[in-house]
């Protein structure tokens, strides 16, 4: 009986010895590691009962454990070229959607697992939401190209500051009733989204703390973040086409989509790439006494020198705008040829808005232009809704104003001269 005890005890305690030279691997207490990595030896000893019972406890703590492989381990992943602010994971029974935080690189913002039956058991650390979606409040004019891109208008039932909408089906869907108004986009009535009841409410997650979206998200119902507009390219705005067909289902459709559109800015860009005479050009206006520039990393920066443009700061650092003074932007931007969306209508306009406008180059020749050609009377511009879907006409149109010879006969789409 002794013998066949100590035995199994020989066994486990080389178990446990082998668990501890892996802990102790880790430390630098080199002495105890090697005491524990020499032969074990076992002298003859009389060991009472509760003694055996004491080292039997000590040893079963030591013993390793059967652990299933999780079923938390993604099987793949969607393919993106350009986004940076989310990530789709595929595993076996659900969808993971992660969005990183615009705030802290590398930090997720908010995580989604997206299921087809709702008794789908799913981590956590996450929101579960059904799908595909049936019925989505949209906050920004910014989604609606993709919902159209995807055919999925029409499962539209909530919109934010209808007077900004381009979209001519958004726009029937309003007339028809068939909409529910929710209010501004930074003050969304809460209490009509709870009557509303849609699947999902889509914010852009302009604020780290949302009160609005903590208190639609407390009434039950799922807030979906979308982060484009952190982006540094345009077509990484755009590949965030494939992020909304996650939640119908459509990933296929919407890689689909993306290649035609990315290609085809590619394509328009390399045509730029071979001209030998960039224009220097200017950007924005000034706005009561703050002129807001593109910064280097801004998706507009990057617009104009994929169009073949000389731009100031294109090697700046920063992201987002630069806040400039009319001084600054006259000292580095008066002799430019080309003047990019300006904020304005007309050339009368523009000079009664400031005087000190007329003293750039550009403005003296008659070389200023926004992006103001889908304008309705409510100013509505389809500028700020499908470019963001369609980068590849928003490159066509500034090369067209740049560099005219390269796209004989074309028609602009956004962009429009001041007259």
């Amino acid at each position: 009986m002794a013998s066949a005890i100590f035995s199994f005890l020989h066994f486990k305690l080389s178990l446990c010895s082998n668990f501890i030279v892996k802990m102790m691997s880790k430390t630098k207490t080199n002495n105890i590691q090697g005491y524990f990595t020499s032969p074990l030896r076992f002298p003859t000893v009389q060991v009472g009962a509760w003694g055996i019972i004491f080292i039997f406890i000590i040893l079963f703590s030591c013993s390793p454990k059967n652990t299933e492989k999780s079923t938390n381990v993604a099987t793949d992943s969607l393919q993106l070229h350009y986004a940076e602010g989310f990530n789709v994971l595929y595993h076996s029974n659900y969808k993971e959607v992660i969005v990183y935080s615009p705030w802290g690189k590398g930090e997720i913002y908010v995580r989604y697992f997206l299921v087809k039956d709702k008794n789908t058991k799913t981590p956590t650390n996450g929101l579960k939401i059904l799908v595909p979606i049936q019925s989505l409040a949209a906050t920004s004019v910014t989604h609606f190209e993709f919902l159209s891109l995807l055919g999925e208008i029409n499962s539209l039932s909530g919109v934010c500051s209808p007077h900004l909408i381009y979209n001519k089906a958004v726009l029937k869907k309003l007339d028809d009733g068939k909409l529910t108004d929710l209010g501004d986009a930074f003050n969304i009535i809460v209490e009509k989204t709870m009557q509303l009841k849609p699947n999902a409410v889509m914010m852009s997650g302009y604020n780290q703390n949302d009160p609005y979206s903590e208190r639609v998200s407390k009434a039950g119902i799922p807030v979906i973040i979308n982060v484009e507009w952190m982006e540094t390219s345009l077509l990484a705005r755009a590949e965030w086409i494939k992020f909304m067909a996650a939640f119908y289902n459509k990933e296929q459709m919407a890689d689909s989509i993306f290649s035609l559109v990315s290609e085809n800015y590619e394509t328009i860009k390399a045509k730029a790439a071979t001209v030998n005479n960039k224009p220097r050009i200017m950007s924005g206006n000034s706005f009561r006494g703050t002129w807001y520039m593109p910064s280097g990393r801004n998706y507009m920066a990057k617009l104009y020198t994929d169009a073949g443009a000389e731009y100031f700061y294109k090697n700046d650092t920063t992201a987002g705008s630069l806040p400039l003074n009319v001084e600054t932007v006259l000292k580095n931007f008066s002799d430019c040829e080309v003047w990019l969306n300006c904020n304005f209508n007309s050339l009368s306009e523009l000079q009664n808005s400031d005087t000190k406008h007329t003293l750039f180059k550009a403005f003296k020749q008659k070389q200023v232009y926004n992006f103001n050609n889908r304008l309705l009377p409510s100013s509505a511009n389809d500028f700020w809704e499908s470019a963001v879907a369609r980068p590849d006409l928003l490159l066509s149109d500034v090369i067209a104003i740049l560099h005219p010879g390269l796209l004989q006969g074309y028609e602009f789409t956004y962009a429009k001269k001041l007259e």
